[in-house]
């Protein structure tokens, strides 16, 4: 069996995440399994637990990431440029659209069983996503990158005590709703001057520009019912020209997936994406914040062997 290494978030979760890894540690020991353990201390330690235990040697090792989207983000981004490491997740965070995307149990128990007997099998090898920003600096994605207002959400979201003290009261899910209705009516939006595989969009009154790998973000909803994330392709969703109140509507139906049927929506499929806008944009990129437009996105093809049941 290869090396097994766990980078855990405590924090993921509101510090639930400490409790899940407990029940995994137990499970794992019990069952008499070797293992590596480490904790990321601060944003973008993950990214350098990654990476040193990637370039450690050559051999082959999974590692698994205990937190949420964007703990697993960070473990990606840290080994994304060598080829001797699979990644696997233990869901821990209050999104979690990772797990949903791929398959991954929300019960720790389950998801460790599901990663064991998968690393037992032949490893899918799946695409990512790369964003390159205006000062040259790269990151990347596995679920789901944006600019505009759901970047300005992910930006509020995470810089604010209101998604920790819904996590406590088992809402986690919500802090997303809270933030798009405070900022609803106070949103400016811009006129985007998009190009997918070489042709130009140009959209006026542009809320939001979304570029998938897998269909889920926000805590559960499918912004790309069609994205899958071993085609080759990125899925590019757009939304323009449409009313607050309409953008509701938008909204509530996008957990169904329905959000596409609305002549406001544009979706596009495509494997280079670059993104201008008339006003500076916040971006983010697995729900962390990245900096602002302009850049531009690159699929990078059956790069990134994943532990799914996909």
């Amino acid at each position: 069996m290869k090396q097994i290494y766990f980078i855990i978030n405590p924090k993921a979760g509101n510090e639930h995440c400490l409790n899940i890894w407990k029940k995994v540690e137990t499970k794992l020991m019990n069952d008499q399994i070797p293992y590596q353990s480490f904790y990321s201390e601060y944003q973008g330690h993950a990214i350098k637990l990654a990476e040193q235990i990637a370039q450690q040697n050559d051999e082959q090792k999974v590692i698994i990431a205990v937190g949420g989207d964007g703990t697993i983000s960070e473990v990606m981004n840290g080994f994304v440029n060598y080829d001797n490491i699979t990644l696997g997740f233990v869901p821990g965070g209050s999104g979690n659209d990772f797990s949903r995307g791929f398959q991954i149990p929300t019960n720790p128990d389950e998801s460790l069983e599901v990663i064991l007997r998968l690393m037992k099998k032949e490893t899918p090898v799946i695409d990512i996503g790369k964003v390159t920003m205006k000062d040259d600096s790269e990151h990347y994605f596995i679920n789901n990158m944006g600019a505009g207002f759901d970047a300005l959400i992910s930006y509020e979201v995470n810089h604010s005590s209101v998604k920790a003290w819904l996590n406590k009261l088992s809402l986690g899910r919500l802090v997303y709703v809270y933030f798009l209705l405070k900022k609803l009516f106070s949103y400016k939006c811009s006129t985007i001057d998009i190009s997918i595989d070489g042709s130009r969009h140009i959209l006026e009154q542009t809320w939001f520009v979304t570029v998938s790998n897998q269909p889920y973000y926000g805590g559960g909803m499918k912004i790309a019912p069609e994205a899958v994330p071993d085609d080759g392709l990125l899925d590019i969703t757009i939304v323009h020209n449409l009313s607050r109140v309409k953008l509701l509507l938008v909204f509530i139906s996008v957990f169904w997936g329905k959000h596409v049927h609305f002549k406001e929506v544009k979706t596009f499929k495509g494997k280079s994406v670059s993104i201008q806008s008339s006003s500076s944009l916040y971006v983010h990129a697995d729900g962390e914040n990245i900096g602002f437009t302009p850049l531009d996105i690159h699929v990078k093809t059956k790069t990134m062997k994943v532990l799914t049941r996909l």
